[in-house]
């Protein structure tokens, strides 16, 4: 692997990238920008990517999709190559930017579904709270700001390496809050982390200890579907706390889980990750029809 791991992406997120169809909407002082795979006629499905990262959070799920949707993965504002969104930097903020993005690429009647992972869980909830009926359903993974972990999380600082310490500690930052199974960091997680980690540059714990969920989840209409890997780090100790939390907020949700998988359960176990979220779409379709 190349020392300058920043600026290295793997052979996956380049050929993807080459086919994608391209799209930017305004963001604060300057552009949001997004990607699109699947022909456009086909029904929409929305990723939204986990904080300090970018749609590669995907790069495992959009090929399994994009014969039966037209896909459809940003970049968040405030990280990879989208502008920072303008003060404040609050979730109705950041949510407001991408639903007015949709409303342009979409148009405004225009229904979908909407998965987030992580932080993007979180932006989904206050985007279908803005777009309503028109979310077809809302697919939670990872979910974060539910309860507090009793164990926090803390990463190695990066920004003040180069060369293998670089590498060494966007490895052990994987291991600690993304992937359980030390096998599955290999080079184009590493260059995938490291890309977005150079580009991160909005506070999104700060955004997510607000706990957005707790406000959008209870007022949505929708069917609202959740999954966890099973050694999500940032929930490992407190898993069943959070479904319990979330049950809460929406009695009727049964999360599914993901055997042995970690945070980042789209990149380590995307067989089964793929699965369970056509399973979920297919169940929210059942729910809510055309």
């Amino acid at each position: 692997m190349s020392d300058n791991i920043t600026e290295t992406l793997p052979a996956v997120v380049r050929q993807l990238d080459a086919v994608a169809r391209g799209g930017e909407t305004p963001c604060g002082a300057g552009r949001m920008v997004w990607r699109s795979w699947g022909e456009a006629g086909r029904p929409a499905l929305v990723l939204l990517h986990g904080g300090a990262g970018s749609w590669q959070h995907w790069v495992h799920t959009i090929p399994a999709f994009c014969a039966a949707y037209r896909v459809i993965a940003p970049d968040l504002p405030g990280l990879g190559e989208s502008a920072d969104p303008p003060p404040p930097m609050d979730m109705p903020t950041v949510a407001a930017i991408v639903a007015a993005g949709l409303d342009a690429l979409l148009g405004r009647d225009a229904r979908y579904d909407l998965a987030g992972f992580s932080f993007g869980a979180s932006v989904g909830g206050h985007v279908a709270l803005l777009h309503g009926a028109r979310v077809r359903s809302l697919i939670l993974l990872g979910a974060g700001g539910l309860v507090k972990p009793r164990t926090p999380i803390t990463l190695v600082r990066v920004r003040d390496k180069s060369g293998e310490a670089l590498i060494a500690a966007h490895r052990e930052n994987l291991s600690r809050s993304m992937i359980a199974d030390p096998a599955r960091i290999d080079e184009d997680a590493l260059a995938i982390q490291a890309w977005n980690a150079s580009r991160s540059r909005l506070n999104t714990p700060a955004i997510i200890s607000q706990r957005p969920l707790a406000q959008s989840l209870p007022q949505l209409t929708i069917p609202v579907k959740a999954l966890w890997g099973e050694r999500d780090q940032i929930a490992y100790y407190t898993l069943e706390e959070r479904i319990a939390a979330l049950r809460v907020l929406r009695p009727e949700i049964n999360p599914r889980v993901i055997p042995a998988a970690g945070h980042w359960a789209p990149y380590e176990a995307p067989a089964a990750f793929n699965a369970t979220l056509a399973a979920l779409l297919n169940e929210a379709h059942v729910e809510n029809p055309p």
